[in-house]
């Protein structure tokens, strides 16, 4: 994230310069490193303005998604995907601890639940290094469980949608859908990718592989819960209008949840949403760096060269080229990648078609790069086998499904 802060007020720079010293050649006074000095003040100025907007959409989900987890919504969903992780992962026995923290992860990032889904996420991979013959090396299941993290599963993109919301969206909710679709296409191609490319990167010695206990009919909560998300995307898909309702609906039904569950809703909201509050404030310095630089290189020139460099081959694969720098920097940043969401949002309109793309990409890819780097350091794993390759291949299909999705259903 330092390489590219630093290459982005560069090239804000050289671009300026380049253009003021041919206007001095012209006789004519430079104008391009006064506007790109006006941009960063701007930018700063900017992103905490939206920082602050952004707490109350914040603080309203992280409060009713709070409500959800109190309410036994992790350990409801853990239970529906179990089914199918002992099966995607026959190395693991299904009652070994590493299971367990495998299912609660994924379960909390499906939920949106970040910060609860990274130590569980460690969890289960210091749990998977217990039956790693060969210490140091990646296993098969310890590279399929991060290629599933990698590939940005989400069902509630409340981020996001918190985002567009603060950023005067008629329709935050308009990536829903969209995002639910791209999300779980990424996914698919990201345990497809995990296993085949475990046959070209072979293991010190074969894995050893365990029964499944579970009977099939555990699938079928799970196979009517994917039926009712497709009855919406179809839904929505036929009648666009229906996605106002997408909002309201999922308010009361979160703290509907919590009140059959006996759940002290007022308290228990009022706790999540003061983590809200300090997240907002916490991406201040992200939306500080990224805004400022951003803000320089447009008004240097430099990015309108870059997009018009770059849009013949965008527009081959429907991709807005204004779009491309966050599919580069989503891999290595996580909030240096939502700061430019958050810009494009700003700059282009939060109803616009650049930023749909880049809110459902936000929410379908996943700092690669960081997730291996943390949960691999938490086991001392050096030798990572087929996971790099296997994260770039989701990071490349999450923004191809994102703008397929966005075409198809926006």
């Amino acid at each position: 994230m330092n390489i590219v802060f630093f290459l982005l007020v560069l090239a804000a720079v050289v671009a300026a310069g380049g253009a003021d010293i041919g206007s001095m050649l012209a006789g004519e006074d430079p104008v391009k490193m006064a506007a790109v000095g006006t941009a960063a003040f701007d930018g700063a100025k900017a992103s905490v303005t939206l920082a602050v907007s952004l707490a109350g959409a914040m603080t309203l989900f992280l409060g009713l998604m709070k409500v959800v987890e109190a309410a036994g919504g992790l350990d409801f969903l853990a239970r529906l995907i179990r089914p199918v992780l002992v099966r995607l992962f026959p190395d693991v026995p299904a009652d070994h601890p590493a299971m367990g923290a495998i299912v609660m992860n994924i379960g909390a990032n499906v939920l949106g639940l970040g910060n609860a889904a990274t130590p569980f996420g460690i969890k289960a991979m210091q749990e998977l290094e217990t039956l790693n013959k060969h210490p140091g090396t990646a296993t098969n299941a310890m590279v399929l469980f991060l290629a599933i993290n990698t590939s940005g599963v989400a069902v509630l993109p409340t981020g996001v949608m918190a985002m567009r919301a603060a950023a005067g969206s008629a329709t935050p909710e308009a990536i829903f859908v969209p995002t639910l679709v791209a999300s779980m296409f990424n996914t698919v191609v990201a345990v497809l990718a995990a296993k085949v490319f475990s046959r070209f990167f072979r293991a010190p010695s074969p894995p050893d592989e365990y029964a499944v206990k579970e009977s099939w009919l555990d699938l079928v909560p799970l196979a009517l819960i994917s039926a009712t998300f497709s009855a919406l995307v179809v839904t929505v898909y036929m009648f666009k209008p229906a996605s106002a309702w997408i909002v309201p609906v999922l308010i009361l039904g979160m703290l509907t949840v919590g009140f059959v569950r006996r759940v002290k809703v007022y308290e228990v909201f009022i706790d999540g949403a003061k983590d809200g509050f300090s997240s907002a404030t916490r991406i201040i310095p992200y939306l500080v760096a990224i805004l400022t630089a951003v803000g320089m290189l447009r008004a240097s020139g430099g990015l309108d060269a870059f997009v018009k460099l770059v849009a013949p081959a965008m527009n081959l694969i429907g991709m807005p080229p204004e779009v491309l720098p966050l599919a580069l920097l989503r891999p290595l940043s996580g909030s240096g990648a939502y700061a430019l969401t958050t810009e494009l949002t700003t700059t282009y309109g939060p109803d616009t078609f650049i930023a749909q793309v880049a809110g459902t990409m936000q929410g379908t890819t996943e700092t690669t790069f960081y997730v291996l780097a943390v949960y691999f350091g938490a086991v001392q794993v050096l030798k990572t086998r087929h996971a790099v390759p296997t994260g770039l291949v989701s990071d490349i299909s999450g923004v191809l499904a994102a703008v397929a999705a966005c075409h198809w259903l926006i």
